[in-house]
């Protein structure tokens, strides 16, 4: 059976089946090795760029190396914006097992609050993957030690020294400067995103915010290996980041602090500039607010409490507060008087303590009226008309412009304009002419409302940095420059720039200015309070700003209004008289008229003039 079995066997196809499977899985395998080939050329050839990348950023990270900002001194470099050195905590959501259990425990161990977690979600959706995300910054020695000793509870927490910025000298200049504060969704717009990787802080207000792009300087680079964890164990190469630019700036922190104490409690802004140049001497805004408590995050009690007050002071009243100038402007109109030719050095008006213009019985009566029952005398010339600031002369001057001539004469010293200060923010004012009331109010301009403008009340408004640039003017007899805070930029000294240009003969100023010096200086002047043991010449104006009006039958009494009606008191002046080197504008805020703001104008003259050793009297 075996042997027929043998018989039937085809030896020969059976040689040649196998034969052909040794080709075909020959072929196969030939194949097989070819497209490993090939893939091994291509990759190690064709793609060998694109794929030692690749490697190269699974095991090399690239971090952003965020700049030292900026810092800022006064014009003797006494330092008032820093960046101190801290310890802050962060947390990288990617290598955190349980975000939410993780977060709870720092709550436990570091007393978090519901602001700290809400600012760390929100920071979160702005940065990139595998990137640490704040959660707590300034953290004490205690605080770092907990994290220390829980490290085995919180994977992805990690604290990192960093420079955080600091204003030495708190609310001292907190409106002037301004502050920086955590980069929120909208304080940068997609155009500039990328310079802000890996930067946590942005200039909000004040200096901080107007000069952000020189101050926050430009991004380094770092290049370090990592582990398949994420920690870095060896730094491969660094490009520095530029650190932001030094601010010097014309504000003099001495005369600063003499502001604050000349100041006490009292609601107000104080501006002092030099007039050779615009730059901003003092910049001081009362009640004031600490820009520390922003850098990190101001809690919503403490912000409530800032933003609800009636007081509000995080107003910056130099550039914000927009007030009645009252008569600070009488020497600007006395001057353009003279300049149209509608009244001469040696006109005088009759004052019997009340104006009427003709055809009207309303009288318009002058301030002194309530005190003496009459006038300041029978009749008054320019000169006398400023240094006791008779209203009658400014009614019969207005009526002699008109509103619209005498909108012209202001807005020549800026009145009612921008000024262009570096800071963010400017209010303007106003400036009321008849197409101002048309356009704004929808009603014609009557004539009684032209006589109040003429002693700066009614619709004028006007900020304290712009009454100092209008009297910066009649200091130099007609020059006025753009005020800035800012001196030089990285050493690099920012020029002056023309503001203001008024013309007129020489004689017609020497008037205006003689009445300013007396104003201080003679027994019947407004401000002859503060020349007591002078030893400079002061030329000064002052002002009482209405709150509320006072009907036509009715007479000012301070003791039945609120503390918010009562009048404000204004001081523009200039020091020494002749080669002025120190222009201001003082107001006080419901403290009755100008006898309150004068003393503070004295305080800093003498200070000033001290420094710079300026005795003029003998």
């Amino acid at each position: 059976m075996v042997r027929q079995l043998n018989q039937m066997q085809d030896w020969a196809r059976e040689t040649r089946i196998i034969h052909g499977r040794i080709v075909v899985l020959a072929l196969m395998m030939l194949v097989i090795m070819a497209g490993l080939l090939y893939r091994y050329f291509v990759l190690q050839v064709l793609q060998n760029d694109q794929y030692r990348a690749q490697s190269d950023r699974n095991r090399i990270a690239v971090r952003t190396v965020a700049p030292t900002r900026g810092v800022i001194v006064d014009r003797n470099g006494s330092l008032l914006a820093i960046n101190q050195p801290s310890f802050t905590l962060a947390v990288t959501p990617e290598r955190v097992d349980d975000l939410a259990q993780t977060l709870t425990t720092l709550r436990d161990l570091l007393d978090l609050s519901d602001q700290d977690v809400a600012l760390f979600l929100d920071a979160r959706k702005r940065r990139r993957a595998m990137s640490p995300v704040p959660i707590k910054y300034r953290l004490s020695d205690e605080d770092r030690a907990l994290i220390a000793v829980n490290k085995h509870r919180l994977s992805g927490v990690s604290v990192a020294s960093e420079l955080t910025r600091f204003y030495p000298e708190g609310d001292l200049v907190g409106h002037a400067l301004g502050y920086v504060g955590r980069i929120g969704i909208d304080d940068v717009d997609d155009t500039k995103k990328d310079e802000y990787r890996g930067i946590t802080h942005i200039g909000k207000v004040g200096l901080e915010a107007y000069y952000e792009d020189v101050l926050k300087g430009g991004l380094g680079v770092s290049r370090v290996e990592t582990n398949a964890r994420g920690v870095e164990l060896d730094v491969i190469d660094r490009i520095e980041p530029i650190a932001g630019s030094e601010l010097s700036l014309h504000l003099d922190l001495g005369l600063q602090r003499t502001v604050a104490q000349a100041m006490g409690d009292m609601r107000g802004a104080v501006v002092a500039i030099d007039p050779s140049n615009g730059g901003i001497l003092a910049a001081f805004s009362n009640p004031r607010y600490d820009p520390n408590k922003f850098v990190n995050g101001i809690s919503f009690d403490d912000y409530a409490a800032l933003r609800d007050s009636r007081d509000s002071p995080l107003l910056n009243r130099v550039i914000q507060g927009q007030y009645p100038p009252a008569s600070t402007i009488k020497p600007m109109l006395g001057l353009q008087g003279l300049n149209r030719n509608v009244i001469s050095i040696d006109t005088r008006i009759a004052d019997p303590g009340w104006y009427s213009l003709p055809g009207d019985p309303r009288r318009y009566r002058d301030w002194i009226l309530r005190l003496r029952g009459t006038g300041h005398a029978d009749d008054m010339n320019l000169r006398e008309s400023i240094a006791q600031s008779c209203d009658v002369f400014f009614y019969d001057l207005a009526h002699r412009l008109g509103i619209d001539a005498l909108a012209e004469s202001l807005d020549a010293f800026g009145i009612g304009s921008l000024t262009g200060v570096d800071l963010p923010s400017e209010k303007r004012g106003i400036l009321p002419s008849s197409e101002w009331k048309k356009r704004v109010i929808g009603s014609n301009w009557y004539g009684g409302e032209t006589l109040i403008v003429g002693i700066g009340q009614g619709y004028t408004l006007a900020t304290p940095l712009q009454l100092a640039v209008a009297t910066s003017a009649l200091a130099t007899r007609g020059t006025a420059y753009k005020p800035k805070l800012v001196a030089s930029v990285a050493g690099a000294a920012l020029p002056p720039e023309p503001l203001l240009d008024v013309t007129a003969p020489a004689d017609y100023w020497s008037e205006v200015v003689a009445g300013m010096v007396d104003t201080v200086f003679s027994p019947r002047g407004t401000a002859a309070g503060m020349r007591t043991g002078i030893t400079y010449s002061v030329a000064g104006k002052t002002g009482t700003a209405q709150v509320v009006g006072i009907a036509q039958d009715a007479t000012y009494d301070e003791d039945i209004l609120s503390e918010y009606q009562r009048e404000h008191g204004w001081f523009v002046g200039f020091a020494p008289a002749e080669n002025p080197e120190i222009v201001l504008a003082v107001l006080t805020e419901n403290t009755g008229g100008g006898s309150t703001a004068y003393p503070v104008a004295r305080a800093m003259l003498d200070y000033w003039m001290k420094q710079n050793e300026q005795g003029f009297f003998p």
